[in-house]
């Protein structure tokens, strides 16, 4: 029985369109940052035994599924790719032709909610893919595994490393060399802060409709994203944060752009996320260089990248100011890492009534604030790659039955 967690990860060059479905082979490149997993992974833990029947799979302590393809081709890829497992101490003994035989039982939890845009789809498959790779004695790297975990959700690869990553497209009709590589650990920009604004909804695909129908698409997966990626690559390395800023922004608003340049058009945002762009445009415009970046996935959330800690408290209080919560709980409105909002002098409710109206706001009319068009803000930072967990009690499999706990 193996236990493993994964982080999640957020794009900042965007993947839309694939050339491949089956396989997930996408139409560019991306390079994306992975998130703190005490705030947002995924755990799974993969027990293998003869006494198993079939392959089972319980998402958040619901069984679900796994006749599915992307399952099917994340089970199919490792088991090829088993080795021989010995463990004298415990008397296991399983030859990697005996892998093709034993049934799996899978446990996966999201320490976040599941279909509301937070890329838990990406976090699971990577988790399933790693933890299956260490359970089965798998010698392949954490780059070839990614080419497994892409299978299932093509943004899983690069939830394979921590830091920031870069997913190459690959040429080959097979897949081979379409896989994550790490572009920088998590420790090279320590300074971020991302802060994430959530409304609740489920995420849906319009990938397939833009690829038929978008010309913008086309253009922008030929002639934009391959030098946008280094540029990226350069801002990355430099921590040059306004570029950064700008790649990050210009490109959220391309993919959205892209959408709507579907037949028929594709509208992810709603009137809460064009709210929250134009709070950051008026803030980095009202300073000497950019505070805040902001980048939207397939989904109205908002995921605001602070340059460093003491803008993030200004953040926090911009959008507390123009976002306040519908209840006095701040406790389940801020989670996280809370202590962003207590450096900013957030407190309680009484101290979110008390904020001034930011100062970039140059007329005397008080804006309106929208309460309750915010579900919750996650304050979170650049995160580490999958790790193994050891101690058993942190297993979602009991060791005895092989059920969930």
């Amino acid at each position: 029985m193996v236990t493993a967690q994964t982080p999640t990860n957020i794009a900042v060059i965007k993947y839309w369109g694939k050339r491949d479905e089956t396989l997930i082979l996408p139409v560019n490149d991306s390079i994306s940052l992975t998130l703190d997993p005490s705030h947002l992974c995924t755990t799974t833990t993969v027990a293998v035994s003869s006494a198993f029947h079939q392959d089972r799979m319980w998402l958040n302590a619901k069984e679900i599924s796994l006749s599915g393809g992307r399952f099917q081709s994340c089970l199919r890829e490792i088991r090829a790719r088993a080795c021989d497992v010995e463990d004298e101490n415990k008397g296991i003994k399983i030859t990697k032709e005996d892998w093709a035989k034993l049934h799996l039982h899978i446990a996966s939890y999201n320490n976040f909610p599941t279909a509301a845009g937070l890329a838990s789809s990406a976090a699971g498959f990577a988790c399933l893919a790693y933890a299956l790779g260490k359970l089965m004695n798998v010698k392949e790297d954490e780059s070839q595994l990614s080419a497994i975990a892409r299978q299932g959700s093509g943004s899983a690869c690069r939830s394979l490393f921590g830091g920031f990553v870069k997913w190459i497209m690959g040429k080959e009709d097979n897949g081979s060399d379409s896989l994550a590589v790490q572009l920088a650990d998590e420790k090279h920009w320590d300074d971020l802060v991302i802060v994430i604004a959530v409304k609740e909804t489920s995420s849906t695909s319009g990938m397939c409709e833009s690829v038929e129908t978008s010309l913008l698409l086309q253009h922008r997966a030929k002639e934009i994203v391959p030098k946008r990626i280094l540029q990226m690559e350069e801002a990355i390395k430099n921590r040059d944060f306004a570029s950064f800023s700008q790649l990050t922004c210009a490109d959220s608003n391309q993919f959205h752009a892209v959408c709507l340049d579907t037949s028929p058009p594709i509208f992810y945002m709603n009137d809460t996320s064009h709210r929250i762009i134009s709070i950051a445009e008026k803030w980095n415009r009202s300073e000497e260089a950019p505070q805040v970046a902001y980048t939207f996935d397939a989904g109205p959330n908002a995921v605001l990248i602070a340059r460093n800690r003491k803008a993030a408290t200004s953040l926090i209080q911009r959008l507390l100011y123009y976002f306040p919560p519908n209840s006095d709980d701040l406790s389940s409105y801020i989670i996280g890492d809370k202590s962003i909002a207590k450096d900013a002098g957030i407190n309680g409710i009484q101290d979110v009534e008390a904020l001034p109206p930011p100062p970039e706001i140059k007329d005397n009319i008080p804006p309106q604030k929208y309460k309750g068009d915010v579900s919750y803000f996650i304050c979170t930072r650049p995160g580490r790659g999958p790790v193994l967990l050891s101690d058993n009690s942190q297993a979602l499999l009991n060791g005895e039955t092989g059920l969930p706990k």
